[in-house]
Parts: structure tokens; C-alpha cells; sequence
């Protein structure tokens, strides 16, 4: 008799990343159940008047991560805390999360709280375009989101080599909430086993990539569901 193929449960999230005009657009096609769980609306990348981004994101049928990148950590147009925080503020109401950095979690405090008491979910991240850190300082970022009421802790490092891979999979392995993905040449390897390792979040792009190592959001949710058979 043949055995039954044992399946992963598929217990993380696909996020595709609107950070253009017309990956915004996109979004909007996107329809439940197609495999892509959650869109990620980059403010900091679009920011025209809020009232024409109020009304494109009104549009999106998936839950929306609001996010506005410190520039420091991948952010566009160099906007400062202030800025950041009244776009945040003034699309709240449309947000299932929005993602703050930990270096931003001071100043965007007050966004934080309001979000809280929305019943808006908070996703706090960190970002290391130059490399990975050591574990301990990886296991120190995570613990601090952790310790801030965080619902996700975002872990994203460029990835130099495989250890730098082994290193995100072993944090990854010893936390329920964590989203734990590579960016570089092997960042498109860490976002298939990544997710299989327990990541709550994989994110791919809409009509281009954001970062290196991403796939197109609606191919990563295909291969992961493949995977996970």
C-alpha cells in the first residue's frame, strides 16, 4: 500500500509588497483565497496626498499592512519620524498591521499605541542591508519585539553564504513569531525554507522587486503550498 505524503501545515502568511503606483493597482485584483494572504502598502515609496492613497487602498479586498520605512532601513524619499507617523495616522482605519522599526519604536510610540487600542496588530522589524548579525544579537532583536507587545517580529539580513542562512533558520526554529527572511543571492532560497521552518510572513512583489532575493508574490505562494504537499 502506498503511504499518504505527509503534509506541513501551512501556518505563515504571503505578503505581496505594493511599493509603486502600479503595484498598488495590482493589489487591487487581488482576490482571497488565491494564495496570497496580505499586501504590504509601502507608504514611504508611494506618498502622494493621503486622500488618493485613502482611495487606493479602499480598493484592496486582502487585509493591509501599512508600513513607512525609516530610511535607515530601506525607506524612500527620506522621510522623518514625523512624517512617517501622520501617514500612519491618518490610514489607520484601513490597517490589519502596520510595521514599525525598533529603532522606531521611541518615536513612532504614539502610532503604536493608537494602533493598539484600534485593535490594529503590530509587526515590529529590523533590517540589515550589509549582512547578518551574530546569533546573539540576532536572538536580542527578536526578544526585544517580543518584549514590546509585538504580534510579529520582522528579522530581514542580506545573506553572505550559507551560514548566514543556518543562522536565521536556527532563530527562526526557537520562536512562534517570528518572520525570519534573507535578502541577496540567496535570499530567494531563504524565503522557501524559511516559511517551512515556521516564518509567520514571506513577502514577494507585485509588479517589481523591492529588495534582492524576492520572488513575485503569487509564484512564492504557489511553490510554498507545492512544498508544503
Amino acid at each position: 500500500m502506498k503511504r499518504r505524503k505527509k503534509r506541513i501545515p501551512a501556518q505563515w502568511s504571503v505578503v505581496a509588497t505594493a511599493h509603486t503606483q502600479r503595484g498598488l493597482r495590482e493589489a487591487a485584483s487581488l482576490r482571497p483565497g488565491n494564495g496570497v494572504d496580505l499586501v504590504e502598502v509601502r507608504l514611504d515609496c508611494l506618498a502622494p496626498a493621503v486622500s488618493r492613497l485613502r482611495a487606493a487602498i479602499q480598493k484592496i479586498r486582502l487585509p493591509v499592512i501599512l508600513t513607512a520605512r525609516h530610511p535607515k532601513e530601506g525607506g524612500s524619499r527620506g522621510m522623518g519620524d514625523a512624517g512617517r507617523a501622520a501617514l500612519l495616522e491618518s490610514l489607520l482605519p484601513l490597517a490589519a498591521y502596520i510595521d514599525v522599526e525598533l529603532r522606531s519604536m521611541k518615536p513612532l510610540a504614539a502610532v503604536i499605541a493608537q494602533a493598539k487600542r484600534s485593535g490594529v496588530r503590530t509587526i515590529l522589524s529590523f533590517h540589515d542591508f550589509s549582512g547578518t548579525p551574530g546569533a546573539a544579537r540576532l536572538r536580542a532583536k527578536s526578544a526585544l519585539g517580543l518584549q514590546h507587545g509585538a504580534s510579529i517580529v520582522k528579522i530581514a539580513t542580506t545573506l553572505r553564504g550559507p551560514g548566514d542562512l543556518a543562522a536565521l533558520i536556527d532563530l527562526q526554529s526557537k520562536s512562534g513569531k517570528l518572520a525570519a527572511m534573507g535578502m541577496g543571492p540567496l535570499g530567494k532560497v531563504s524565503r522557501l525554507v524559511l516559511p517551512l521552518a515556521g516564518a509567520r510572513l514571506v513577502y514577494g512583489y507585485l509588479d517589481r522587486p523591492q529588495v534582492d532575493g524576492q520572488w513575485p508574490a503569487q509564484m512564492i505562494a504557489d511553490l510554498l503550498s507545492e512544498l508544503a504537499q
